[in-house]
């Protein structure tokens, strides 16, 4: 299957997110390398969807202001895409 470059910068990313167990029994979820991708929740669960929230949410905003999102394993979001002309489609 397919994955466009989008989804499989999100799922590398959160391949790599580590979670802890809080003092009350909550989770704490963040992507190394993806400075200021947190999250909490009261399940782990519930914390790895605010996490893939956070994560979709610091994506965006970084690709609107322009700014350097780290490479990912092979996803690199940086790069500038090119095209074609129609008579090559």
């Amino acid at each position: 299957m397919l994955k466009s470059i989008l989804t499989g910068y999100i799922d590398s990313a959160l391949s790599h997110a580590e979670y802890d167990k809080l003092e009350d029994g909550t989770f704490s979820g963040r992507i190394p390398g993806c400075k200021g991708v947190i999250a909490f929740g009261k399940t782990l669960r519930e914390c790895e969807n605010e996490l893939q929230s956070t994560l979709e949410e610091w994506i965006f905003v970084g690709l609107k202001l322009g700014h350097h999102l780290p490479v990912i394993d092979e996803f690199d979001l940086n790069k500038k895409p090119t095209h074609e002309p129609m008579a090559a489609v």
